[in-house]
């Protein structure tokens, strides 16, 4: 009976190799670009990478195509098994914090590709981004699996199957120019009509001075603020996405007081301080939301951002708004 369910078991397992294809690249293009952002999917189950025996590996991603390729990749010239779990498309560490990438979903694919009949340890590589959404002492009593945490990054599994220890380099997550500048694209993919939109009501509005002022704001957020993330200050991001917009928002600020100086100068003054006050508004807002990209915030450390400033982005953005049409029925652009 029990030769019969582990015959059954491996009848089950589907095969993958390390070889990224023309196809998978081209893939991977896509989902950077937020192309189709649902169809980038794995096939949940249990996949054999080489020739896998009862003794090999058995390493747990998510099937999120970037995540899964990213893994049997680095796994070039290892036998083991790949258990791919049903994150709904999203990679790891996204799917640890919604609970997709889970204890209960993990214990019901061990259950549902009867793991216990193809291998005979009790043994499941996790990757570490994966921790906060397992709590790996369930997963033993359900499951009678151990969870074991690799490394951060796929590249370093070679070296950390030697001994199944990870230096202190392989759980340092570094999120450097390279890790955020991948991550822009599909921002600016979200992000394009609506500044498209924005920038051209603006622009019959205003003109072309508030119509740039808009498309730098939004910039700022989408990309210049993952490019200078570190080197911004204070470690709150809506509070550097302020300090950024504000930046940004100076330049404009000075060209209106500093144009047509005959004219009165409270009309300069007013169309100044809109741009102080909605610019770093809006970059703020969209710093904000590249909290969910990076490994330096927490989800409870979000919320509070959320609670604190958002209130704070609403009010500048729409005194902004209010003073822009008090002066232009009052007096007009410029007032000259």
């Amino acid at each position: 009976m029990a030769d019969n369910d582990a015959g059954r078991a491996r009848s089950s397992i589907k095969s993958t190799s390390s070889d990224i294809t023309l196809a998978n690249v081209w893939d991977h293009f896509l989902a950077r670009w937020g192309f189709k952002r649902n169809h980038h999917l794995v096939e949940p189950g249990l996949y054999a990478l080489g020739n896998p025996s009862a003794d090999s590996p058995v390493f747990v991603t998510a099937n999120y195509t970037l995540s899964f390729d990213a893994l049997r990749s680095a796994l070039a010239g290892t036998d083991g098994y790949i258990m791919v779990l049903d994150t709904k498309g999203i990679n790891v560490w996204c799917a640890a914090g919604k609970g997709t990438f889970g204890t209960d979903e993990l214990v019901h694919r061990i259950d549902a590709t009867a793991l216990h009949n193809v291998v005979s340890h009790r043994v499941l590589i996790l990757p570490q981004l994966g921790a906060p959404g397992v709590a790996a002492h369930e997963v033993l009593k359900r499951s009678g699996f151990k969870v074991e945490y690799g490394p951060v990054r796929a590249i370093d599994l070679p070296e950390y199957l030697k001994n199944h220890r990870a230096t202190a380099e392989m759980r340092r997550v570094h999120f450097n120019l390279p890790d955020r500048l991948v991550l822009i694209p599909v921002d600016l993919v979200h992000i394009l009509l609506p500044m498209v939109i924005a920038a051209v009501l603006v622009f019959f509005v205003r003109g072309i001075l508030a119509s740039a002022g808009t498309v730098v704001a939004i910039l700022a957020g989408a990309v210049l603020f993952p490019i200078l993330l570190p080197r911004l200050p204070t470690s709150d991001f809506s509070v550097k996405g302020f300090i950024l917009g504000g930046l940004v928002a100076l330049p404009f600020a000075l060209r209106i007081l500093l144009d047509n100086p005959d004219s009165a100068w409270w009309p300069r003054a007013g169309w100044a301080l809109i741009f102080l006050l909605a610019m770093p508004s809006v970059t703020a807002y969209l710093s904000l939301n590249f909290t969910g990209s990076t490994p330096f915030t927490s989800r409870s450390g979000v919320r509070r951002e959320i609670f604190a400033y958002t209130p704070i982005m609403a009010w500048m953005f729409g005194t902004s708004i209010l003073l822009a049409i008090a002066l232009i029925l009052i007096r007009g652009w410029g007032g000259g």
